[in-house]
């Protein structure tokens, strides 16, 4: 069979005596490298690092220019994310909605929205118990209003409060996003502040509100720990971190104690489930992980939420 020019089998323009073809896109560019689908010989301009080897352009696009060249594997995290070009997107979007709250509820409590600003605020506080002038009443959580869990997570009182939890969103974040993969990286986001927000509701005093991102931003410090340690690298700076912040949660006042404890350790285990999933059942895994440790924080909040019930039966009673 006749050698079609510039096909792998013989390169365009291969410099004779060399032993070396040349690069299928530059043919004057003398390499030993060949693309792991296709086998055409690239050069270092072209190649495109794989899990095994290197591809050319066009396997990378998903042909090979002749259009049987097979579909290039999507180069995936640790976690099984794919690779993005822009891996702090979602970090860049929670510190902006965070950002944005703040404003909102800022320029609210300083009347720019009237009586109806004044209300908003007062709906967002999360709460769980209160006293009325003359009865017991449940309020917050506890009366039905669930979407504080969520809502609470969005939420802060002092710009050095904000501060320091987005400023730490921004360390930890883009990196976890990177490795984990931008929908697996807003679960874990979510599901953090969801497990600090239920901790909080259940032993956190009744009539105490709680809010901010702290909780979430302790689940991405668990998960910065496991990833670490699945990774094998060194573990002595986030453990460092890890003690430096747990000291500061339970000696400085104000401080809600509980919310940062369950982000933690919500954080670390959707983590783990997330990084030692096995490959082939890694999807199952991982949303199965996800699911567990949600429907886990609905049956606490579930719980509690009846014991404070029958709690305030026996009070009215």
């Amino acid at each position: 069979m006749d050698q079609v020019p510039g096909s792998p089998q013989e390169p365009r323009d291969a410099k004779e005596g060399s032993g070396l073809p040349g690069c299928y896109r530059h043919s004057d560019r003398e390499t030993g490298i060949r693309c792991t689908r296709c086998e055409k010989p690239i050069c270092p301009e072209c190649m495109v690092s794989a899990s095994v080897g290197f591809q050319c352009p066009d396997c990378v696009r998903g042909g090979s220019g002749t259009g049987h060249a097979p579909r290039a594997a999507v180069p995936r995290t640790v976690a099984g994310g794919a690779l993005t070009a822009t891996p702090a997107l979602v970090t860049k979007i929670l510190i902006g909605l965070n950002l944005g709250f703040f404003v909102l509820v800022l320029a609210a409590q300083q009347g720019l929205f009237g009586d109806a600003g004044q209300d908003v605020v007062g709906d967002l506080d999360m709460l769980a118990l209160a006293w009325d002038p003359g009865q017991f009443k449940l309020v917050g959580v506890a009366e039905g209003e669930w979407y504080r869990l969520l809502t609470a997570m969005f939420l802060h009182q002092q710009i050095m409060h904000i501060g320091f939890n987005m400023l730490s969103l921004w360390w930890l974040g883009p990196s976890l996003e990177a490795a984990l993969g931008r929908v697996r990286y807003l679960a874990l986001y979510l599901l953090s502040g969801l497990g600090g927000s239920a901790l909080s509701y259940v032993l956190a005093a009744q009539n105490e509100p709680s809010l901010g991102a702290s909780g979430a931003i302790f689940g991405l410090l668990g998960a910065t720990a496991v990833l670490l340690r699945r990774l094998r690298y060194d573990m002595k700076p986030v453990l460092i971190l890890l003690g430096l912040n747990l000291a500061f949660t339970f000696l400085w006042p104000n401080i809600a104690w509980s919310a940062h404890v369950g982000g933690l350790v919500v954080g670390a285990a959707v983590a783990y489930g997330m990084v030692h999933a096995p490959r082939e059942r890694r999807t199952l895994v991982q949303v199965g992980t996800c699911a567990v440790v949600l429907v886990a924080i609905i049956a606490v909040v579930w719980v509690w939420t009846a014991h404070l019930l029958s709690g305030t039966a026996g009070l009215m009673t």
